[in-house]
């Protein structure tokens, strides 16, 4: 029989005043879990930059094979085990993560390291929401102008205001938004897919193409994929959690990456002088009215997918730091978002993408070791800090930085899917360690025996 201490009292007021959902609140997977994730992948910071690195490099059909290993790795890698977690205890990700990292440890991570990275995401969908806003209106979009940095700002202190205030509004409407970024990727597919295979890349490197692509997709998926734990809560049973991660995470990658890929191969096979492969730049391709149309479709679609970056922010903020007002921690974190968007530093999205996948990668591959062990199942709160967990996380995020580091392009090279790696080594350095006897002792809770 396990030795649990009896501390109830001791445990932090974000774990004491969790309540599991009740299995009154759950739905089935296509009420919740595959529509959810199905708009994540329909905002077009999923492939606005996904063609640069990829159809460069390889064939198409080398590409649209990376996208199926790349949501295949994302539903099994990264979203089953927190989403089986979530299911199992009816708890979110942050009171979850108190096993994994520790009780007092949970503040930083996945707190608010969650609530960071949220900004950096408001950032992205501010930076581009802005961009086709402007160009929509045919005015300069390039980032550091006055005009750039003040539309910027609108819109990042609005959509932070309802994030907080009204996100209950935007949730209703999300699915509906779903089907305005489908519609026009498929009719900017129907107008330059017939070329498509005509598209021939500029420097051959098939292997390079392929985990590119792959790293292009798991690092956007990281955090998605740890908060899998939460979408697992309103899940009723393990169908739902493997459903939902079927349709909404491994369908929905395939089909909101492929499609804006071929268009891409498309569009600059009809048009040689057509040097970007950004998203972007074949929407300006179709012309005319259309064209100015779905950049303000775009911005509007965009809506959703930063109220709610805005709500989890708030949300972690809020969770972590209860002396805070959330209003003023969040739009705090909506004005950088703002800053970040003006100045174009959000611009670079492969790169955040890797920064995303390297803070992430390790979380989950720490999770899934720890729910292993477990038997799995959630092992409860753990006391203090957990060295396996922040150990883990450490070396995990160290080994997702590598393409950022000054070391040879093979090297580089060999690094890559660098988010897949990254969890790959958080999940062995916990494993080890923990078989060493370093994680922390369990704290007593109503649940934890239970999950």
């Amino acid at each position: 029989m396990e030795d649990y201490l009896i501390v109830m009292p001791a445990l932090p007021d974000y774990i004491a005043r969790a309540t599991p959902n009740p299995a009154s609140n759950r739905a089935a997977w296509y009420k919740n879990t595959a529509p959810s994730y199905a708009g994540i992948f329909l905002w077009i910071a999923f492939y606005m930059s996904m063609a640069d690195g990829t159809i460069s490099r390889t064939s198409l059909a080398v590409c649209l094979a990376g996208l199926a290993v790349a949501g295949l790795a994302s539903y099994a890698l990264f979203y089953y085990v927190p989403a089986m977690l979530g299911m199992k205890t009816g708890y979110p990700l942050y009171v979850v993560g108190a096993s994994t990292f520790g009780a007092q440890g949970g503040y930083l991570m996945p707190g608010l390291l969650m609530g960071l990275l949220q900004i950096g995401w408001f950032s992205v969908g501010t930076f581009i929401s802005t961009k086709f806003i402007l160009t929509g209106l045919g005015l300069d979009p390039r980032p550091g102008r006055a005009l750039f940095l003040l539309v910027a700002l609108l819109w990042a202190v609005s959509l932070t205001v309802v994030g907080v205030k009204g996100i209950a509004y935007v949730a209703r409407f999300a699915t509906v938004l779903n089907v305005v970024p489908l519609l026009m990727l498929v009719i900017v597919f129907a107008h330059t897919a017939g070329t498509a295979d005509l598209h021939t890349p500029a420097q051959w490197n098939r292997w390079l193409g392929f985990v590119t692509i792959v790293q292009i997709v798991t690092g956007f998926f990281a955090t998605a994929g740890a908060a899998g734990t939460d979408f697992g809560l309103n899940s009723r049973h393990a169908g739902d959690v493997k459903l939902g991660g079927l349709v909404g995470i491994a369908l929905s990658i395939v089909v909101a990456g492929g499609l804006p890929l071929i268009s891409v191969a498309g569009a600059r096979a009809m048009d040689p002088s057509l040097t970007s492969y950004n998203y972007d730049a074949v929407i300006g391709f179709v012309g005319g009215w259309l064209a100015t149309a779905m950049y303000f479709l775009f911005a509007i679609a965009s809506i959703a997918p930063g109220c709610f970056s805005a709500f989890i922010a708030g949300n972690s903020f809020g969770t972590m730091l209860p002396g805070i007002p959330r209003l003023a921690s969040t739009l705090t974190g909506g004005i950088l978002a703002a800053i970040l968007a003006g100045t174009g530093v959000a611009e670079n999205l492969i790169g955040f993408f890797t920064i995303v996948g390297a803070s992430f990668g390790p979380i989950c591959g720490a999770m899934a070791a720890d729910y292993l062990l477990a038997g799995r199942k959630w092992a409860g709160p753990r006391q203090g800090i957990s060295i396996p967990g922040y150990a883990a996380w450490a070396v995990g995020f160290l080994v997702g930085l590598i393409p950022f580091l000054p070391v040879s392009p093979e090297l580089k090279q060999m690094a890559q899917p660098a988010a897949v790696y990254s969890l790959a080594a958080g999940f062995l350095v916990y494993y080890a360690l923990a078989k060493a006897g370093l994680e922390p002792a369990k704290l007593a809770t109503a649940s934890s025996a239970k999950a």
